[in-house]
């Protein structure tokens, strides 16, 4: 397992803790625990918003004693009980830590909703903006960016979910940190357990568009109700303050129910399903008793792999359905198939940058200031070497464009003398030549010096040193007694053409060029 997946859920007197992973797209459940709370004072949750759909939302719908008591500082280790973080550290000793990504679920009394019905920007931030300034001018309280967050239920209508500026869990994960030796565990964001819930429900169960469907979550002290219309999250009941420790009968859901239904503008139930710590017979008779015709289920776990965890945990699979929701909100997130819930206080940010400024960073400047000055002063002391270095170099670099020079000027050479073979062989038959041409016209200047009536007007040469010989002669005996004088003559024809009054004959002789015989 690279990198595990942590969320810590804090439920009453209990810390739930989901430990996952995916592989592709497996998403692997590892270990599922709870550890008691010892010194935890219990606050009642029940004053939250119970009506987020209704136009007529007022500030006496949400409580703000939580708010009323922000503390500007972020609790230190000391303010955790000690057992907790022991016990934490404990269960997750198998897995590198230093790799995991963490993710606190907050819930009552630590968050609060708020319905904002104006147009989105462009810009997430400006949007931010216009409804911190609208819960100022309608609440009177001052937000920061960094600890509100909003999801959209419709075209015009948004959800929108802020926190106290220090998130406890968040401290609470910094706490175990510091237990085991490092200065924080990697934080990706804090995650809204209603939401993180009915976004798991909408994506895993298929319902109809026109069903309205309820999601109750059972614990031990509280108990949530979620309902949705078709896919889409539709109106959060307030949490009641009850569950399997001081339930004594279902009727007080039903009574509950019913309220969240008028207060919601929910006209009916057509799904219910049912995750948390109560799965009993009982409590499903219960519902289709109230309900006939709803279809009532158990919450399903099928799209993950449970064989890591013992069957007798497998079981009580559904009593960690939020922080394995949030962990499938996480995965969802990264795969752009939802947006949910992202808060994630600027202070945590800083604390989990590798960089911080604190006291130890003062201390740490004339170490600083002294390792400067040390390769300061050696890079100046060197810049001499340098300097001659680089005049070397550039001396060496002219060198070498001086020898191509002369190698460019040898190349020529080089050729010219690789040739002179070839040159040597066309000299010598060109002067082979010239001797068997000179021969030929030497016996040819002869003959017609002998004879003042044999004229020559033309001479060409063919292949193998054959010559082709045009002239005129005033005696045919004359051109029959060249071709006796030259042995290779051939006597081609011989064309009457008068001349100035004078027989004259026109001739062709063909014969082969000879080599002086001595």
């Amino acid at each position: 397992m690279k990198k595990p997946l942590i969320c810590i859920y804090s439920e009453g007197m209990e810390l739930k803790v989901s430990v996952l992973s995916r592989e592709k797209d497996k998403i692997s459940i590892h270990q599922n625990f709870t550890v008691e709370k010892k010194d935890t004072r219990k606050v009642d949750p029940t004053e939250q918003l119970g009506d987020f759909t209704d136009d007529s939302l007022s500030s006496d719908d949400i409580s703000f004693d939580s708010l009323d008591s922000m503390d500007e500082t972020s609790p230190s280790a000391s303010q955790s009980n000690s057992n907790e973080i022991s016990e934490i550290a404990a269960g997750l000793v198998n897995y590198n830590l230093s790799k995991a990504q963490f993710i606190p679920i907050i819930t009552d009394p630590n968050v609060t909703f708020h319905i904002y019905e104006g147009l989105l920007e462009k810009d997430k931030k400006k949007t931010i903006d216009k409804i911190i300034a609208e819960i100022q001018n309608t609440k009177g309280l001052i937000l920061l960016r960094d600890q509100i967050d909003f999801i959209s239920l419709d075209d015009k209508t948004h959800l929108c979910v802020f926190t106290d500026p220090n998130v406890e869990m968040a401290n609470f994960i910094n706490s175990v940190a510091n237990y085991n030796g490092k200065r924080y565990y990697k934080i990706h964001s804090i995650k809204s357990a209603e939401i993180a819930l009915a976004s798991f429900v909408s994506k895993t169960t298929k319902f109809f568009p026109e069903d309205y469907s309820l999601i109750i979550y059972i614990g031990k002290e509280f108990s949530k109700l979620i309902f949705l219309e078709g896919q889409n999250l539709k109106h959060i009941g307030a949490t009641l303050d009850i569950g399997t420790q001081n339930l004594h009968t279902y009727d007080v859901y039903f009574s509950k129910i019913l309220l969240e239904m008028e207060n919601g503008g929910i006209p009916r139930l057509d799904n219910v399903v049912i995750c948390g710590d109560d799965r009993t017979e009982n409590l499903v008779l219960s519902f289709y008793g109230t309900f006939p015709e709803a279809n009532v289920a158990e919450l399903k776990f099928d799209m993950f792999d449970i064989l890591n965890i013992p069957e007798e945990e497998q079981k009580d699979i559904s009593s960690y359905s939020i922080p394995i929701a949030a962990a499938y909100e996480y995965y969802a997130e990264l795969d752009k198939e939802l947006v949910g819930i992202n808060i994630l206080p600027r202070y945590i940010q800083e604390n989990q940058k590798f960089l911080q400024f604190g006291w130890h960073s003062f201390a740490m400047l004339p170490i600083i200031f002294g390792v400067t000055f040390y390769f300061t002063f050696t890079i100046l002391s060197n810049v001499q070497e340098i300097k001659e270095l680089d005049n070397k170099i550039y001396n060496l670099e002219q060198l070498a464009i001086e020898n191509q020079s002369l190698l460019d000027q040898m190349d020529p050479l080089s050729d010219r003398i690789a040739n002179f073979d070839n040159t040597q062989a066309i000299l010598d038959s060109a002067m082979s030549g010239t001797e068997v041409w000179g021969y030929t016209l030497e016996r040819i200047s002869n003959f017609v010096e002998r004879r003042r009536n044999f004229w020559v007007s033309n001479l060409e040469t063919g292949n193998n040193f054959n010559v082709s010989m045009k002239g005129f002669s005033l005696s045919r005996n004359v051109l029959t007694e060249f071709s006796e004088y030259s042995n290779s003559s051939i006597l081609q024809n011989v064309l009457y053409e008068p001349l100035r009054e004078k027989n004259a004959f026109a001739y062709v002789i063909s014969f082969k060029t000879e080599k002086n015989k001595k």
